[in-house]
């Protein structure tokens, strides 16, 4: 007969560990970038205009790359992806919302929901403390943790963000990059 052995811990005995986005890396498929080539000024000039009017602060930078991952174009600046190409849209990566740090767009998420979006998970509704009041459904849109406002997820809204914090049920966002996803991982 085994025993069965039931660990019991309180919240002050356990360890508080901050989250830190950039020492969570697996092991997954190798991607590589393909096409990569140096931009031209006015088409960093463009870029720069679409993320300045999407976060309100202006790109600093001059040189920039594009590239092809994985059937996605993806944008590199200081050896870095710093934003990406969703369905015509641009929107920055994680590491381009670590390096920059907007205030617009965003949704922030209970520390119970970070492991399921590291995970990929879509942003459920009782899991969102609080959301940018202009987010619409069908924006681009990112989610950051409460505790370090670190981002975790860049998605899809599927609702208001005046709708994310009331609701109590369903979706929120769907996600379409995460930490540990291959847009992470990518060696430039």
């Amino acid at each position: 007969r085994q025993k069965c052995v039931q660990k019991t811990t309180t919240a002050t005995t356990m360890p508080t560990k901050p989250f830190n986005p950039l020492s969570h890396s697996r092991p997954m498929e190798e991607y590589h970038l393909k096409q990569r080539h140096r931009m031209r000024k006015k088409d960093i000039s463009k870029m720069i205009t679409e993320i300045e009017e999407k976060f309100g602060f202006i790109l600093p930078t001059k040189e920039l790359d594009s590239a092809d991952l994985n059937g996605e174009t993806v944008y590199i600046a200081g050896g870095e992806v710093i934003a990406m190409e969703i369905e015509g849209e641009i929107f920055l990566t994680l590491k381009g919302l670590l390096k920059y740090k907007p205030e617009t767009k965003h949704v922030i998420v209970d520390d119970g929901a970070v492991s399921f979006l590291y995970n990929g998970a879509d942003v459920m509704s009782p899991g969102v403390i609080a959301a940018d009041p202009e987010i619409a459904p069908g924006d681009l849109v990112w989610v950051k943790e409460e505790k370090y406002g670190r981002p975790l997820v860049v998605g899809r809204a599927l609702i208001s963000g005046t709708e994310m914090v009331e609701s109590a049920k369903g979706k929120a966002v769907k996600t379409i990059h995460y930490l540990s996803d291959h847009i992470w991982n990518v060696d430039v």
